[in-house]
């Protein structure tokens, strides 16, 4: 069976970015683990690739938006979670930044594949 959704330059950035941001979640540089922080970012960020891949999987073009629109929300709420862990000098700046980089184009690439579908 082949899945389309895997064709999507959005949604394989976005899994980058969910191993990216995992990866520094699991290693905070914080004396307390802070598991429900680290919990939640995880979904949130997990969230996004697969909202994009299950609205990809439906059947109509709005089912599909509404989906990019969820993962847009999740992607927003990481980027909150990453404001929050650079305040505290959890993750450091340079991984803050490139976050944060990463982000700006995944907003992006969903935002340009919101109005592609809406045409």
């Amino acid at each position: 069976m082949r899945f389309g959704f895997k064709d999507l330059d959005v949604w394989r950035k976005a899994l980058t970015f969910a191993n990216k941001v995992i990866s520094i979640a699991e290693n905070l540089d914080s004396d307390r683990k802070h598991f429900r922080l680290v919990e939640n970012i995880e979904a949130a960020v997990v969230s996004i690739a697969s909202n994009i891949a299950e609205g990809a999987g439906r059947s109509h073009k709005k089912e599909f938006v509404q989906y990019l629109y969820i993962a847009r929300g999740s992607l927003y709420e990481v980027v909150t979670f990453l404001e929050i862990f650079s305040d505290k000098k959890w993750i450091t700046a340079e991984n803050h930044q490139n976050l944060l980089k990463d982000a700006e184009e995944i907003v992006k690439m969903i935002s340009g594949l919101i109005s592609s579908l809406q045409r």
